[in-house]
């Protein structure tokens, strides 16, 4: 550091290496947002490692402006790296990069909070990432030393021209988006600007949007179990989807349904669904089952995901008979080289959709256990004991098996996912609470025999809702104050408490006051 030349080495370093890291993230961000790759278990790791490299790019760019303070020939005081237009160095140059450090930041900061903030916010802000790459292009080429340094003018011009083609890619992905929603003529929800998307969502189009499908393919998978897959009406692409989502259903005869989507998430060409003949007559599964036919048109709200598959070493997958549909989505979306593992149980064997195909596919990984085949029950807490501390054991099925599940699995390793609510609310008191609908500037008093939600929708506030005993997340809203009593079974408490949502068809309060965002 006794080398006068030293923190101009790094200021010099640190702003190309900035300049780099930053063009890196939003490239990777473009892969992102096009799907063109398949993520390795989730898009989580690809998340992580996005939001880290701008991470990296805004320490480098802090970085670079410490060294500028302590660079004895320049010695930038605080406020001229902090407020544009005032430095007594080339201060049109230097503005443009303090303007790129406050997107960076923005970005940087908005992205942590992203499941709080409205989406086209979060977008706009996103956005400006492509501008402040270019504005620190122009900054390191007035202000810099290095500008007339043949090594520096390739690192640009590979930098400006990679970031004005995924500037292009990106508005012309915006186009056909905006294009396919008018040619498909989407109906927003009731309420559907009053729900954010949930923890695991990183689709781009609103989740609460209704898409007319086409059935193109409806063929029986199992006794009791017919498969129907699904396109688009307009032809285009199904939203980016991961493993684990599901897709509400709204038919004819005035009701709506949410399936598990158990095809490959990488072919967004169409979707596939397996339903269970499970309701009365009338109902939905029957509906499906009797009714519809190829080429028939039914309107479809999702994908949406309450039940995502984390990024872990090893896998243990358990489905209760028609709850092999998620877990068929996650086997499809996992590398070959990952390790896991399937249980998957039943009555009989002919009522397991997909048995023949995973074991033929699979061999090993495989295990059937089938009650006409074997007459002793399996010991679960004895499989799942089995496995190594990092083995995550995901489960879908029956209560009576997911209950077993989660009483003999540690909480940090066991996710599961219920088709019928869990009983929460035995031994709970009801009490009266007061809902404060920020947005709407209204207050309304619910009594304790009332569900919030009927409360809300009682005065003309617009919640979406489905199912209405807290197992779809349709009606999922965020609180902005208070504490939620969360009484559904839709994800964690604790996943429900980090990106303040709660679920106000079933859930209450634990403070005489909540706060919502509608």
């Amino acid at each position: 550091m006794n080398d006068p030349h030293f923190w101009w080495y790094v200021t010099r370093a640190s702003a190309v290496l900035a300049w780099i890291v930053m063009t890196v993230a939003v490239l990777w961000g473009i892969l992102l947002s096009t799907r063109v790759f398949r993520g390795a278990d989730n898009p989580a790791w690809l998340q992580d490692l996005h939001r880290f490299l701008g991470g990296l790019a805004l320490t480098l760019t802090g970085i670079h402006m410490v060294s500028l303070m302590l660079d004895p020939w320049l010695a930038m005081p605080l406020d001229q790296l902090l407020v544009p237009l005032i430095a007594e160095y080339r201060p049109v140059p230097v503005a443009l990069g303090i303007l790129a450090f406050y997107v960076l930041l923005a970005v940087q900061l908005t992205s942590l909070v992203m499941n709080r903030l409205p989406r086209r916010f979060w977008k706009a802000v996103h956005y400006l990432s492509y501008v402040a790459v270019l504005a620190v292009a122009v900054h390191g080429a007035l202000a810099g030393t290095d500008a007339g340094a043949v090594w520096y003018q390739l690192v640009a011009t590979v930098i400006v021209t990679a970031s004005v083609l995924a500037l292009a890619v990106r508005l012309v992905m915006a186009r056909r988006a905006r294009s396919a929603s008018a040619a498909s003529n989407p109906t927003p929800v009731l309420g559907g600007a009053g729900v954010v998307p949930s923890l695991a969502e990183a689709n781009p189009a609103d989740p609460l949007t209704v898409r007319r499908m086409r059935v193109i393919a409806k063929h029986p998978v199992a006794d009791g179990v017919v498969r129907l897959r699904l396109a688009r009406v307009d032809g285009q692409p199904i939203d980016p989807w991961y493993a684990g989502a599901h897709m509400t259903l709204r038919l004819p005869i005035g009701i709506e349904r949410q399936y598990s989507l158990c095809s490959d998430p990488a072919d967004r060409n169409h979707v596939d669904i397996a339903v269970l003949r499970a309701e009365p007559a009338g109902a939905g599964s029957t509906y499906l089952h009797d009714v519809v036919e190829l080429g028939d048109e039914l309107d479809a709200i999702g994908p949406r995901n309450h039940f995502p598959l984390e990024a872990a070493h090893d896998y243990l997958f358990i489905a209760g008979g028609i709850g092999i549909t998620p877990i068929r989505a996650m086997i499809e979306a996992l590398p070959p080289t990952r390790t896991w593992r399937l249980l998957y149980l039943g009555r009989t064997r002919s009522q397991l959709a997909f048995a023949a195909e995973l074991e033929q596919r699979y061999g090993d990984r495989v295990q059937i256990v089938a009650g006409d085949e074997r007459s002793r029950r399996i010991d679960l807490a004895q499989v799942i004991s089995a496995t190594g501390p990092a083995t995550a054991v995901y489960a879908c099925g029956s209560s009576t098996l997911l209950d077993d599940v989660e009483r003999a699995t540690p909480r940090e390793r066991c996710h599961t996912e219920r088709f019928i609510a869990a009983d929460r609310a035995t031994g709970v008191e009801r009490a009266p609470v007061t809902v404060i609908a920020q947005r709407s500037g209204r207050s309304i008093a619910v009594p304790a025999d009332q569900s919030i939600l009927a409360a809300l929708q009682g005065a003309g506030l617009p919640v979406a809702t489905s199912c209405g005993t807290g197992v779809c997340g349709t009606c999922e809203t965020r609180v902005l104050r208070g504490t939620p009593l969360h009484l559904d079974s839709v994800m964690p408490d604790a996943d429900k408490d980090e990106v303040g949502v709660f679920y106000p068809c079933v859930s209450r309060a634990r403070t005489p006051e909540l706060v919502l965002d509608v």
